[in-house]
């Protein structure tokens, strides 16, 4: 166990850890943009620079390791004047041509700007450079204007999603991030995750769905309904209807990682015919609930839900009563979580008393 001084505290580390990773354990903000803790440490951007008594000059706290006796300054007059260096150079290529202003989500980089006071230089673009939403994928908005060559969305797509869609074209004041060989992002073998918008911190890659779409009225953290994974996320909603689905870092399955239903497939909540109550035919309503032979089905009746599922008990038990317990089979779902699949299991066997049971991911 080492030992190192940050900011005047005392404080454990142990080999192999950054200064980064020490002080974001003890509650210590370094400003970073190109640094994320999911993604392989990368020094690009500079903006988490400090001071340490055994270097000569400052240091990337992302990627500065940690020795015995270090001594840590984050916050001197030199380094924040080398920052605000830095968020200047960056913004004399940057440009905002403010279409989400009204979408209250405040990115990192506009987080440090502000934080630091930067203003624009006099040689900021006052155009855009790029084109503005340049790729046709459905889901994933691309504004390289707004753009800082931080490589998150390059190592996110490469080490979460192991995808390896986005890259680095050109050289000097031309270098972009670019979709495989400079194609879309579809042609680049892109499975639409949103990975990539997700960790940016300009906006330069968004959810091209939620563009324009205002601030949400409230956030909601809940589980996708897709599959059992379980992963988590929050919903951004807004009078009533979700705008945004977000990733939420403290989900414990699932982190900042969706697949692309999981993100963007949020539609059908809102959609006139998605079915909120349960139906039945009218027939199973009136007297026993028998059809007669040649007699039409019916309409479709909404019932509640307690109603809906006496009738389903009541018909599996006739037939389980008059044909036997095997002439009732149980098919079960990967949509659904172990513990349901655990139950239906139970039920088969105990309840209805057959082993007639199966699941959908063995067809």
């Amino acid at each position: 166990m080492l030992s190192i001084t940050i900011n005047g505290l005392r404080l454990a580390a142990s080999e192999g850890e950054t200064i980064l990773q020490v002080a974001r354990r003890a509650g210590i903000t370094i400003p970073t943009l190109c640094d994320h803790p999911h993604l392989t440490p990368f020094g690009g951007c500079r903006l988490c620079i400090v001071a340490t008594q055994k270097d000569r000059l400052p240091q990337t706290a992302c990627t500065r390791l940690v020795e015995d006796g270090m001594v840590v300054n984050t916050e001197t007059p030199s380094i924040v004047t080398f920052r605000k260096w830095v968020l200047g150079l960056l913004l004399s290529n940057y440009y905002d041509a403010g279409y989400a202003a009204g979408d209250g989500q405040v990115t990192e980089f506009e987080r440090w700007v502000k934080y630091y006071d930067v203003q624009p230089p006099e040689e900021a673009p006052t155009q855009p450079r790029h084109v503005i939403n340049k790729d046709p994928n459905p889901f994933v908005w691309v504004d390289l204007n707004k753009c800082i060559l931080c490589t998150r969305c390059v190592r996110a797509c490469a080490e979460i999603q192991e995808r390896f869609v986005w890259g680095m074209a050109e050289r000097g004041s031309d270098t972009h991030i670019a979709a495989g060989a400079d194609t879309t992002m579809v042609e680049a073998r892109c499975e639409s995750c949103g990975a990539c918008a997700a960790y940016c911190p300009t906006g330069a890659l968004a959810d091209k769905m939620s563009i324009g779409l205002g601030r949400p009225d409230k956030v909601v953290t809940t589980t996708c309904g897709y599959c059992g994974v379980g992963c988590n996320f929050d919903l951004h909603v807004k009078d009533n209807r979700i705008i945004r689905v977000a990733s939420n870092p403290a989900a414990p399955v699932n982190s900042m990682a969706l697949c692309v239903k999981g993100r963007y497939g949020y539609d059908y909540v809102n959609h006139p015919d998605r079915l909120t109550r349960p139906r039945v035919r009218q027939y199973l309503l009136e007297g026993d609930g028998a059809r007669a032979p040649g007699q039409p089905r019916g309409p479709w009746v909404e019932v509640g839900w307690e109603t809906a599922l006496d009738i389903a008990a009541r018909k599996l038990r006739t037939a389980r009563d008059t044909y036997g317990p095997d002439s009732v089979g149980v098919l079960t779902s990967a949509k659904c979580t172990n513990e349901e699949n655990y139950l239906m299991n139970k039920f088969a066997r105990q309840a209805v008393g057959t082993n007639g049971i199966d699941h959908c991911a063995r067809l």
